[in-house]
């Protein structure tokens, strides 16, 4: 039986959609959704090339009086953030992403959707398969690896695309035209230690915290929510300190752009401290809960009796690690002193994974201002150093500075209003838009980036709203059919 998703509107983005979420595209493992698409843009007989990094470049000739419009790329990127609940069974890499409606919006079972940026990518679909829409020449732009270290747009070579102004389609809400983003950088801090024989006469619990809403590490990260790793680390501490509690293994959170909504850790303690054990947590996850009610009202942390494991880390280790963690920042570093209500930069402490004499924790550092980058990346390696950690620094990306003077962001302004009745909001974002990247390359060309409203990316919980998606697309024809002439 057809899909009821197939049957929204607009049918062809809606289509395209159902088509790309039946792919399985995970970053870094693209060849998949790689030969869909220039199987798709050949069976319409476009000009389709990947370029060496694994791009896909679909061209498309202008309509009819559109011949001496300025040539329009269009650009969103393959890859998704493959999230899922801990007791959803999926395989990202062989399933296709199951989806339901849910009232006006649209979402997965258990699983991130895929709308970031699947939606963008089937609204090009959609445009470069129509024969009513009107437009000028169109450079399709189809990145690779966007959400695990934006190789694709750093491969792209200048002289590749003609193109003078971009339309980056990876926003997340429908009422706002972003003219600007933050760069960002990968900390890993690693380090070895002792492990030890777990000592007789102890007992073993396994700690799970669940039920955090998570997110997108970016547009998120201002709103206080939980951080599974965070509050795990929290948990240990009190523990070592109250009762002796010893780590044997810690599990947390899995991708750098995005908020940990879950942790997991085997600990062990003496018999003889099990009452007091237990009821110190209780008191303490009572008060965290307590903290959290308003915004993670889903949250719970279980303790749960376990086989002893036969090695634990050893103490000195423990007290360095969990005091590291403790002073690691997590969350908004500084707000904007440019534009109201924007973070200018921050740092999301995104995996920690403990066990076999190993300890690595991943964090992604986003900021606008490049300075105050390095400012927190010095303070975030400062703080490992000081417990003996190495730290690496990798994945740099450089920030989309806004330029208000933009032709293509006054047009689009101005559209908007004329079409629904009241100002876009016009905004810098705190996400790792590629367009500062494709400006290295291109420096001449004028970007603005919208799209629909999605709730929840880079989470299972994401979903995209359908009316927003309406509104998506009619804005996006209206952009087309306006853009200007070529200078002469």
């Amino acid at each position: 039986m057809e899909s009821p998703i197939r049957k929204l509107q607009p049918v062809s983005i809606w289509n395209h959609f159902s088509d790309l979420n039946a792919v399985p595209r995970p970053s870094k493992k693209e060849e998949r959704i790689i030969d869909f698409m220039v199987n798709f843009g050949k069976k319409l007989m476009l000009e389709t090339f990947v370029d060496e990094v694994g791009n896909v470049i679909i061209k498309k000739p202008p309509t009819k009086g559109f011949e001496n419009k300025k040539t329009v790329v269009i650009q969103s990127h393959l890859d998704m953030v493959h999230q899922k609940n801990s007791e959803t069974v999926f395989d990202f890499e062989t399933q296709g992403i199951n989806m339901f409606i849910d009232g006006d919006w649209v979402t997965a079972d258990g699983t991130t959707l895929g709308a970031d940026n699947g939606l963008g990518v089937a609204a090009i679909m959609a445009v470069l398969s129509s024969n009513t829409i009107e437009h000028p020449t169109i450079e399709a732009l189809f990145t690779i690896d966007e959400e695990t270290g934006m190789t694709g747009a750093m491969g792209l070579k200048g002289g590749i695309l003609s193109g003078e102004i971009l339309l980056n389609l990876d926003t997340e809400e429908d009422d706002e035209i972003d003219m600007g983003c933050a760069g960002g950088i990968d900390v890993t801090a690693k380090r070895n230690y002792q492990e030890e024989t777990t000592p007789s006469e102890t007992l073993a619990f396994k700690i799970a915290i669940k039920g955090l809403q998570g997110g997108h590490s970016g547009m998120d990260i201002h709103k206080g929510l939980g951080n599974a790793n965070k509050l795990m680390n929290r948990i240990l501490y009190h523990g070592t300190e109250s009762v002796g509690l010893r780590v044997s293994n810690i599990d947390g959170g899995s991708l750098r752009n995005a908020i940990p909504r879950e942790s997991f850790s085997t600990i062990v303690i003496k018999e003889n401290e099990k009452e007091r054990f237990l009821l110190k947590m209780k008191d303490l996850i009572g008060l965290i809960k307590e903290e959290f009610k308003v915004l993670e009202p889903n949250l719970a942390i279980d303790i749960i009796n376990t086989d002893i494991p036969n090695k634990i880390m050893d103490i000195a280790t423990q007290k360095v690690f969990l005091k590291s963690i403790y002073t690691t920042l997590n969350g908004v570093y500084r707000m904007s002193p440019d534009i109201t209500d924007l973070v200018e930069t921050s740092n999301n402490i995104a995996r920690i994974i403990v066990g076999n004499g190993n300890i690595y924790v991943a964090c992604l550092t986003r900021s606008s201002s490049d300075s105050s980058k390095k400012d927190l990346t010095n303070a975030l390696t400062s703080c490992f150093e000081l417990a003996n950690f190495k730290v690496e620094l990798s994945g740099s990306y450089p920030g989309w500075q806004p330029n208000i003077n933009s032709e293509i962001l006054k047009i689009c302004t101005h559209l908007y209003e004329n079409l629904y009745g009241e100002k876009a909001k016009v905004a810098a974002c705190h996400a790792g838009l590629e367009c500062g990247i494709l400006g290295q390359n291109y420096p001449l060309m004028d970007m603005v980036s919208f799209g629909p409203t999605i709730k929840g990316a880079h989470s299972p919980d994401e979903k995209v709203n359908i009316s927003s998606v309406q509104k998506f697309w009619k804005f996006l024809q209206q952009i087309l059919k306006n853009i200007p002439e070529r200078n002469s």
